[in-house]
C-alpha cells in the first residue's frame, strides 16, 4: 500500500502581506516556521516513516520540507524538486497586493481570474526580469515550457503530468511520499487524484502546514484519505 502525505508550505512572508505570490521566491514567515515544525510533530508522532521526498523549485515549499524532516527525525530522506510542483504562475499580478489588483480590473475579472479554472492573469512579456528564464534555478528547463503565466487549469495539467512521470511509481511499489509544495499546486493534484469536478477544485481549500494523508492500491486507486492529527 502506498502512501501519500501532502503539506502546503506554511505562511510566506508574502501571504502575511496579501501579496501575489507564485513564482517569486519568498521565504516563510515566523508563522510559516512553526506551522512547518508542527506538521513535522505530527508526523513524528503518527510514527510516519517516508521513503522519498517531493518539492518544487521554490524555498518556501523547500524549507517546509526540511522543517518537516529535521523535526520528523529524517533528515536523511531522499528528496526531488521539480518546477512542475510550483504554485500557479500569476504574471503581472506577481508581487502585487491583492485588494490593488482587484480595485483596479474590478471584482468580477478579478474573481474569474483568481477563482476561475480557466482564465489566466494578464501574463509577462518574454523580456520581463520576472520571467523564469532568467532564474538560474530555472537554466535546464527549455525556455518554451516555463509559463509567463497560468490558469488553475494550466497548473492543473503540468502538476498532474509530473506526478504520473514521478510521484506514482512510488507509489505502485507502496513507498510512503511526501510532497510539500503550495495552495494552487496541492488544489490541482487532490483534484485528479480524487476525481473531483472542476466546481469542487475551485472552491477546495488546502490549510497551510497540515498534513493529509492520501493511501492507495498498488494499482493507484484511492483507499482513504485524512488530515493527520
Amino acid at each position: 500500500m502506498g502512501k501519500l502525505i501532502l503539506v502546503r508550505h506554511g505562511k510566506s512572508e508574502y501571504n502575511v502581506k496579501n501579496i501575489f505570490t507564485g513564482w517569486t521566491d519568498v521565504d516563510l514567515a515566523p508563522e510559516g516556521i512553526e506551522e512547518a515544525k508542527k506538521a513535522g510533530e505530527i508526523i513524528k508522532s503518527n510514527k510516519i516513516e517516508f521513503d522519498i521526498c517531493f518539492s518544487s523549485y521554490l524555498k518556501r515549499a523547500i524549507r517546509t520540507e526540511w522543517i518537516i524532516l529535521e523535526t520528523a527525525g529524517m533528515m536523511a530522506v531522499d528528496t526531488k524538486h521539480h518546477w512542475k510542483l510550483n504554485e500557479r504562475h500569476y504574471g503581472t499580478w506577481q508581487g502585487r497586493n491583492k485588494e490593488e489588483v482587484e480595485k483596479e480590473v474590478g471584482k468580477d475579472l478579478f474573481t474569474r481570474i483568481r477563482r476561475g479554472f480557466e482564465t489566466p492573469p494578464p501574463k509577462l512579456s518574454p523580456e520581463d526580469t520576472r520571467n523564469p528564464k532568467f532564474d538560474n534555478a530555472y537554466k535546464h528547463v527549455d525556455p518554451k515550457d516555463l509559463p509567463l503565466g497560468e490558469s488553475l487549469k494550466d497548473t492543473a495539467e503540468r502538476v498532474e503530468s509530473y506526478f504520473y512521470e514521478a510521484i506514482a511509481p512510488q507509489l505502485a511499489v507502496g513507498k510512503t511520499v511526501l510532497v510539500t509544495a503550495h495552495g494552487n499546486s496541492l488544489r490541482s493534484l487532490v483534484g485528479f487524484i480524487e476525481k473531483l469536478t472542476t466546481d469542487e477544485v475551485i472552491n477546495l481549500e488546502i490549510k497551510t502546514g497540515e498534513p493529509i494523508l492520501f493511501s492507495f492500491r498498488n494499482n493507484l486507486s484511492l483507499i482513504e484519505h485524512y488530515p493527520l492529527t
